[in-house]
């Protein structure tokens, strides 16, 4: 998409990330969750100090899309102990490609997933994983279009309720 620029976050841009990743993590998920977990989730995992935390972890990497000045989503990707689950050397995790809502459609995604591809060939890994909400199918199916492949399922707490995740892995 023309006029999309990706740019590394930093300290400066905590703001931004807390703002993009509330929205976006409440337009994709309220429909289905209730309102207590929604609140829930957001403040404690939306949180200037937690944001924070995860940008200074030396294995986490964000980064924005921004269209002319405004930012419209961001990636966030591990690598090694900073993975949330596998923590496997040869791989790096996707843990968030966040895409406000009127930017779906818009290859927005597309890009953010491109630039972790990109720094998975740059850091020599042999595959990429994640985990996507198994009531989320236009997510799934895009990693399927992307290649990944469902390879296990583990559990998201969505406030006080346990949701399955499931998996998945695109082998370099």
């Amino acid at each position: 998409m023309e006029g999309i620029t990706i740019s590394s976050a930093s300290i400066k841009d905590v703001a931004t990330l807390q703002t993009i990743g509330r929205q976006t993590f409440f337009e994709t998920f309220a429909p289905s969750n209730t309102e207590e977990d929604m609140k829930k989730y957001l403040d404690e995992n939306f949180t200037v100090e937690k944001i924070m935390g995860e940008l200074h972890n030396p294995g986490s990497h964000f980064f924005i899309a921004w269209e002319d000045s405004g930012a419209i989503g961001y990636l966030k990707v591990n690598e090694g102990n900073a993975q949330t689950e596998l923590q496997d050397e040869y791989s790096l995790e996707i843990e968030r490609i966040y895409v406000l809502s009127a930017f779906h459609g818009k290859k927005v995604g597309q890009i953010l997933y491109e630039k972790a591809l990109e720094i998975a060939n740059a850091e020599h890994k042999q595959s990429i994983w994640l985990g996507v909400w198994e009531e989320n199918p236009r997510a799934i199916k895009f990693y399927e279009k992307n290649g990944f492949v469902a390879f296990d399922k583990h559990i998201f707490k969505m406030g006080e309720d346990e949701q399955t995740d499931i998996m998945m892995r695109k082998t370099l």
